[in-house]
């Protein structure tokens, strides 16, 4: 998180906007300390503390409070963590009788002004348009003809190398790779939130199956939170829908990272790997074929360039929680019964097995086992 000045200018700007009429500052401090006449430069400013603001507005004396929210552990790691505590607070605080009112919510530019977001309502992101086709158009082909292309074999060799690339890149921050281990299991858009997802009455997910696969995810977060070495820079959401490539090569642009920019490579890898998974078993009801040669070349290349033999022991609840995804029937409507059964195996079996050996063997030994 970048520092930034305070100044008693842009202050005053900002100021003069909330309120519609010229602003003066006065005098500024901390709590708890006197309060300084207010010069060009704002002394005792630093995020993450309160800053005491007194100004004249309009000739009237007003005494205001700038806050914001220090860097750390609890859910605080990220900047849109930070974000979302102070747009919470500004809807929130006005709300409840006898709290203390909320002026404006805003954000320091990186040139040192404060950017009023008061009026705001839903955010936004613009993006820059990506061209080519979608992975999961390659997938598709695959599964309709049964065979694969050179190119097919380049491409899933190149996004394992990618991988491997991006993985390398490692943090020492052992409080955020155990969020991310507690956001595996706890978040609403993974593990917990996806088996919440599943409406009651399912046959092939009745409730004592799901509660099986949360409490093994719950043992293997503890097995798991240990590992902080592992921290790597990640994708987050690399799965075929958001991988697209350029017209007859293995050049690709990636879409929608996810979740956080540090995490487990087990993330990445699974994410990917459980659609070379899915695609077979919709075709054939287990692990062969193309989608055999796909996903084992992927390990294999990935292993040769990292030598992390270690994810091995660490991709189960991953893989649990990608299992989930793709047999989820809201995402999948229309998934046949079998295949819907062969996959809860899978998951029930993996979160089961201490080592993962990325082989079809390995992988079809799953589909069969667990059951409801």
């Amino acid at each position: 998180m970048s520092e930034v000045k305070l100044t008693k200018k842009a202050l005053e700007e900002y100021l003069a906007e909330v309120f519609g009429c010229p602003v003066q500052v006065l005098r500024t401090g901390e709590p708890g300390r006197e309060l300084r006449p207010a010069e060009e430069e704002l002394k005792g400013y630093g995020y993450g503390k309160p800053f005491i603001i007194v100004a004249s507005v309009s000739g009237e004396e007003k005494q205001m409070i700038l806050e914001t929210v220090r860097p750390g552990p609890f859910g605080h790691e990220y900047r849109s963590d930070r974000a979302a505590i102070l747009l919470w607070q500004y809807e929130a605080f006005n709300k409840l009788p006898r709290h203390v009112r909320a002026i404006d919510v805003g954000a320091f530019t990186r040139d040192g002004r404060l950017k009023s977001l008061g009026d705001c309502g839903e955010f936004f992101l613009l993006v820059e348009k990506a061209e080519g086709m979608l992975y999961h158009v390659d997938l598709d082909r695959i599964m309709e003809e049964w065979r694969l292309t050179g190119l097919d074999e380049r491409r899933c060799l190149a996004l394992a190398e990618y991988l491997a690339e991006i993985h390398a890149v490692k943090r020492d921050d052992p409080g955020l790779y155990v969020r991310r281990i507690r956001d595996l299991v706890g978040h609403g858009e993974c593990i917990m939130g996806l088996i919440d997802s599943y409406p009651p009455g399912l046959e092939y997910a009745p409730e004592e199956l799901l509660k099986r696969i949360e409490h093994a995810c719950v043992e293997w977060r503890w097995k798991l939170k240990r590992k902080a070495h592992r921290l790597s820079q990640i994708h987050g959401d690399f799965h075929p829908w958001n991988v697209m490539f350029k017209p007859g090569s293995t050049d690709f642009m990636l879409l929608d990272r996810s979740r956080g920019d540090w995490g487990e490579p087990a993330d990445d890898l699974t994410a990917m790997t459980i659609n070379y998974i899915f695609y077979s078993v919709r075709a054939r009801e287990r692990l062969e074929g193309p989608f055999e040669r796909l996903f084992e070349a992927f390990w294999e290349r990935y292993l040769a360039l990292t030598g992390d033999e270690e994810v091995l022991s660490v991709v189960q609840p991953f893989y649990a929680w990608r299992g989930l995804v793709v047999a989820s029937p809201i995402w999948y409507p229309t998934l046949k019964p079998e295949v819907r059964v062969r996959l809860f195996n899978f998951i029930l079996s993996v979160l089961e097995t201490e080592h993962f050996e990325p082989r079809a063997r390995t992988v079809n030994e799953l589909l069969r086992a667990g059951g409801p």
